[in-house]
Formats: structure tokens, C-alpha cells, sequence
């Protein structure tokens, strides 16, 4: 369900701030905040910067510290993008995707009968909005993290404490952008492992992927963030005074 237009909760977190989160984990960038809204977020600007060729560069703006909302025409760069967000086409560019999927079909790049299980929204959004967690001023849909492999672990252990991930969990590959959908129709967490595209477009390097998190869970795995990496460095002293007994010599 898309939301309607809604500020931030006034009701922040108080045992674990979103610095301490970028500091526990190590991040290399703190997460963002996503939102999908029927109307545009109270106080937050709209998007000046007209059409990007990929709609995961908001992701990289909104990285950069800026907070703004996006219309769909915003989004007609981008025809996967596009369709991840169930934002049509203009009549006049309709074909593009079409054209594009093909493309892709051509090289071996993606088979077609991989296309009917890509995530989609939906409902279309009216307006997508963008930012850091702690200061987007909106409530986000998807809180989304790029994580290497092993601050994704401790992130999605946090979420299985938290109810907000299953044991199994939801992993995607191309597109990269279609995690979103996959975490907010699910309300569950999942992880992707980027695309090629999205790594060109937003510098995603190669040992980091995405974490994204339902809007609605995220306070739950920030508060049982500390418990998990306070466990894992417990084991760790475990398992490496077990090393240090088991091995020769």
C-alpha cells in the first residue's frame, strides 16, 4: 500500500542513534530512507534535477545528504526502474522497456522467462521520496543500507531478532532496484546483490550489496543492533580461543 503523506514520527529512537548505527556496523555510507507516497511529504523540496538515466541515482543523491521527493517523469530515464516502481511509460516512450528487456535477452544478460518474477510495486506511487534516515523528514516505505558481506550479517541478524526478516531470506539479483518493491510489498527484509547497472550508476563497489529494510521494522532492528554485535564479538572470542586450542603446534 502506498502512503499517503506523512511527516517523520516525532518518536525517535533513543538507545541507539543513526551515527551509532553507521559507527557499529562500519558502514561506508548511513543508510537511506525510501518513501512512497500517494502526495508529496510535508517540508520536504521536490527534485530539481529533471529525468536521470537510472532511477537508483536518487539513491546516490539522497547519499549525498540531500532530502526530496520525485514525480514519475522524474523516473523515464530509467524503463526497468520504471517498471520496478509500476510508474508507466509515456505513450511516446512506451516501447523502451521492451526495447531494453530485449536488449538484454540478446546478450545473455537476462533470460525472459525471468521477467514475470522481477518485484514490482503495487500501486504506483504518486511521488517517491529520498533521504538520509535520520533526516529525511518523511516516514520512509524502505530503509535501504549498502553493506559489505559481513555488516549485512550483523544487520540481518538484527532483523530476525527484530520479526522483521525470515530465516531464509529474500535475495535478488538484477535489478538492483527491485529489492524495494520485494521488501515493502513483503514487509520483510531482503538483500540484493545489485546489478550492473545500479553498480554503474550509483558506485556501488564490488564488495559491497544492499539491505533493505521495511520503513515500518526499522526502529526494531536499530534497537536490536547493539545486542547483535555485542553477541557476535562474544563468539568471536569463543571461536578464536577454540582456533587457538585446536590448532598444531
Amino acid at each position: 500500500m502506498v502512503a499517503t503523506s506523512a511527516p517523520e514520527s516525532s518518536t525517535r529512537r533513543e538507545s541507539v542513534s543513526d551515527t551509532d548505527i553507521v559507527n557499529l556496523l562500519g558502514l561506508r555510507r548511513p543508510p537511506i530512507a525510501i518513501g512512497f507516497f500517494d502526495s508529496p511529504p510535508p517540508g520536504v523540496p521536490r527534485w530539481s534535477g529533471g529525468s536521470l538515466p537510472a532511477g537508483c541515482m536518487f539513491w546516490q543523491k539522497a547519499w549525498d545528504g540531500a532530502s526530496f521527493y520525485t514525480v514519475p517523469a522524474d523516473h523515464h530515464g530509467c524503463a526497468v526502474g520504471s517498471y520496478t516502481h509500476s510508474l508507466p511509460l509515456p505513450a511516446e516512450r512506451a516501447q523502451e522497456l521492451q526495447q531494453t528487456v530485449a536488449f538484454m535477452v540478446q546478450n545473455r544478460y537476462l533470460d525472459m522467462a525471468e521477467v514475470p518474477g522481477i518485484p514490482t510495486l503495487k500501486r504506483t506511487p504518486g511521488v517517491v521520496a529520498y533521504g538520509l534516515v535520520g533526516a529525511a523528514g518523511f516516514a520512509p516505505a524502505v530503509v535501504l543500507v549498502a553493506a559489505k558481506p559481513a555488516q549485512a550479517m550483523l544487520l540481518y541478524e538484527a532483523a530476525l531478532k527484530a520479526g522483521a526478516a525470515n530465516p531464509l531470506p529474500n535475495v535478488l539479483g538484477r535489478p538492483g532496484c527491485g529489492v524495494l518493491p520485494l521488501a515493502f510489498n513483503g514487509d520483510v527484509s531482503a538483500l540484493s546483490f545489485g546489478c550492473k547497472g545500479n553498480r554503474t550508476f550509483t558506485g556501488l563497489p564490488d564488495d559491497e550489496l544492499y539491505v533493505a529494510v521495511p520503513g515500518d521494522r526499522w526502529d526494531g532492528v536499530v534497537q536490536a543492533l547493539a545486542e547483535t554485535v555485542h553477541a557476535n564479538r562474544a563468539m568471536g572470542s569463543y571461536y578464536d580461543s577454540r582456533l587457538a586450542t585446536t590448532l598444531p603446534g
